[in-house]
């Protein structure tokens, strides 16, 4: 397996250590304050600020909320790609962490439909609004951060690190409510419980800084940079890189959505609809599914770099169509396990649950990373998660409470996760996986991938 590389500089192991640390910790602080709501709008915020409806249609008001912010997400997608592919992939990672933080805080500190009327609400939504420009320019940032610093034989493994930062930011928020929920009465918990995981926020704007001053652009684009300053050309960097990456690269933005459609939409389904269910259906408490959802979720911190090592040695395609197919297969036998009431059958099937998303998740960073040159990596990348993550995860919860309220059973829901899949698996299916790809590849020589890939098909 021959490899065409354009830039010998590889991170030293210390440094690369380092920078994963970095942006994990960073990745981690941006999902907690975007997941925290999830957690919220399940557990407080339907009738905190839509008290005028009740049940099942205040659940379906605040997942309503949370909704808006997938569909924020893309435009942060855009406006992150559009600077990423231009300027480098550092500040607009930066600039997502403080609007992110900025956002988070402001929720903690916003008044309740009991002190400003219908203000509350909406301003509730604006807040939201400006979380998911935040996180939908993040993901790309963070991911092209390691995967453009990582050696290529392990650009999986180090990918799929962001990936666990998501999960980092779920368990650690749904720790952080199971300890409120345990110490505070319930008076005291919707009073103001809820308000301090929100105002942790403010922490991205430091961890913002330190990345600013410390971590440096990845060797990608400084390559990139280099040419551009040898040549009129200027190597891909004058054009405007969001056009080029529609108008060259449509199928493959295609393509990313559709693959990650089945991901986002059962990671928000076990994270959140679940909290919903197994307190209103299946009868749990809310300290046991919180313990279940945490738990289970927490293996992911094992399972996701575990299989993103794994892609490194075969192909990332093959193994997400096993990860969809098995997505599909268990959908069933996961709500019979749930519907017994019992902890251990719940936990075991959550456990499962969500290894099975890291079959996927974990090799998604590094298979998105190859699936587009270097100069409109940024804007394809991220108009392809953010766009399925508004149709898959944004509405996920929403969808699956309507579905539930609908049938009365859950099988309703194991039919919506059957057809995400579906989708997911004919998207990676017409995938050409240019497996450990040459990053530094432009559009320009888009052409000449067959020196600089292994085409697996």
């Amino acid at each position: 397996m021959q490899q065409q590389t354009s830039d010998p500089v590889v991170p030293r192991p210390t440094r690369m250590g380092r920078l994963a640390a970095a942006a994990v910790f960073a990745t981690a602080l941006e999902w907690f304050d975007f997941l925290i709501y999830a957690t919220a709008a399940a557990l407080v915020f339907g009738h905190l600020f839509f008290p005028s409806v009740s049940g099942v249609a205040g659940t379906l008001a605040s997942f309503a909320t949370f909704a808006v912010g997938f569909f924020a997400r893309p435009l942060g997608g855009i406006i992150a790609g559009h600077f990423g592919d231009r300027f480098g992939r550092k500040p607009p990672l930066v600039a997502a962490m403080l609007v992110m933080g900025v956002a988070t805080f402001g929720i903690g500190v916003l008044p309740t439909y009991a002190t400003i009327g219908a203000w509350a609400p909406v301003l509730l939504v604006v807040c939201r609004l400006v979380q998911g420009l935040g996180v939908g320019a993040q993901w790309g940032g963070a991911a092209l951060l390691l995967t453009e610093h990582a050696p290529v034989e392990r650009r999986g493994f180090y990918g799929s690190l962001i990936q666990t930062g998501s999960i980092f930011g779920a368990v650690a928020g749904n720790a952080l409510f199971l300890a409120l929920t345990a110490l505070l009465t319930e008076a005291q918990f919707e009073s103001w419980g809820w308000r301090v995981p929100f105002l942790t926020g403010l922490v991205l704007v430091l961890i913002g800084m330190y990345v600013q001053l410390k971590i440096e652009d990845t060797p990608v684009f400084r390559s990139m940079q280099q040419r551009s300053a040898a040549s009129k050309e200027a190597a891909g960097l004058r054009k405007a890189p969001l056009r080029a990456a529609i108008r060259r690269y449509w199928r493959e933005i295609l393509q990313a959505a559709g693959a990650f459609f089945v991901v986002n939409g059962t990671f928000y389904i076990l994270i959140s609809g679940m909290l919903g269910y197994g307190t209103n259906e299946v009868g749990l408490s809310r300290t046991a599914i919180l313990v279940c959802v945490m738990i289970a979720g927490a293996t992911q911190l094992i399972t996701i770099p575990l299989f993103g090592a794994l892609s490194d040695r075969h192909s990332r395609r093959r193994q997400y169509l096993v990860g969809t197919v098995l997505m599909a297969l268990f959908t069933f036998p996961m709500f019979w396990l749930i519907d017994t009431g019992s902890i251990v059958l719940v936990l075991i099937s959550l456990i499962i649950g969500f290894t099975i998303h890291a079959i996927m998740y974990g090799p998604q960073a590094a298979l998105y990373a190859e699936m587009f040159p270097a100069d409109v990596r940024y804007s394809g990348a991220s108009l392809g998660y953010q766009f399925a993550s508004v149709f898959a995860g944004g509405l996920a919860p929403f969808i699956m409470t309507a579905l539930l309220a609908a049938s009365g059973a859950s099988w309703s829901v194991s039919l919506y996760i059957i057809a995400m899949s579906a989708i997911t698996f004919v998207a990676v299916f017409t995938i050409k996986e240019m497996f450990r790809r040459d990053l530094h590849e432009t559009s320009d020589g888009a052409g000449d991938a067959t020196g600089a890939a292994v085409a697996i098909r």
